[in-house]
């Protein structure tokens, strides 16, 4: 049997573990949701987890400072995997984690009790490392940007550009011709013709 949680890997309270249980379940800064996070960066109702076919889906419920999978922020609705990172604008980040209990073992301990030890629960020891952690996410999303670039247009000026450059020097070629024999040959007899010009 799996038991799926939110461990708090920086943020208001650092190390807190969130039993994540039900079908349905609101992130936010109000206290009557399931996950409330009491910080001012957090929405009230700003995002929601779904239980769909033994995992976790999340979505973003239009909060101010968005909700993020990885660095990625959400457009959609997103399957989350163990390890992933979430976060709630840029300073709650929260880790998702996925623990296989042993059958017996569930039965000594039912998930409810699990509700009970989360705050004094002996993982302040695991903050130092995991607070080291924060500023991977961080860059994330200022790597994202570099993944838009369009190298389209810059292709699109350059082939402008020689195509100008040639028709400059096939028009100089012609026109260094002092007995303007050049000017005659097709297709810059037209031209010729345009300009007022008449060939032999």
């Amino acid at each position: 049997m799996s038991q799926f949680q939110f461990v708090m890997r920086s943020g208001p309270t650092p190390g807190v573990t969130f039993p994540l249980e039900g079908d349905q379940l609101i992130i936010g800064r109000d206290s009557s949701n399931s996950v409330a996070i009491n910080d001012a960066e957090i929405s009230r109702k700003h995002s929601r987890l779904s239980f769909q076919g033994g995992k976790y889906v999340l979505e973003d419920l239009g909060s101010t400072n968005g909700t993020f999978v990885n660095g990625q922020r959400l457009a959609g609705p997103a399957v989350l995997k163990p390890g992933d990172v979430v976060s709630l604008g840029e300073q709650i980040v929260l880790m998702y984690d996925v623990i296989n209990l042993d059958p017996g073992a569930t039965i000594a301990s039912p998930r409810h009790a699990v509700r009970a030890t989360p705050q004094p629960v002996a993982q302040p020891a695991a903050v130092a490392p995991v607070h080291a952690a924060p500023p991977v996410y961080s860059s994330m999303p200022s790597s994202t940007p570099a993944k838009k670039t369009n190298l389209m247009p810059f292709f699109i000026g350059g082939g402008v550009f020689l195509f100008i450059c040639l028709c400059i020097v096939v028009f100089l070629i012609v026109d260094a011709d002092p007995t303007g024999a050049r000017w005659c040959m097709f297709p810059f007899s037209i031209i010729a013709q345009m300009l007022g010009s008449s060939c032999p």
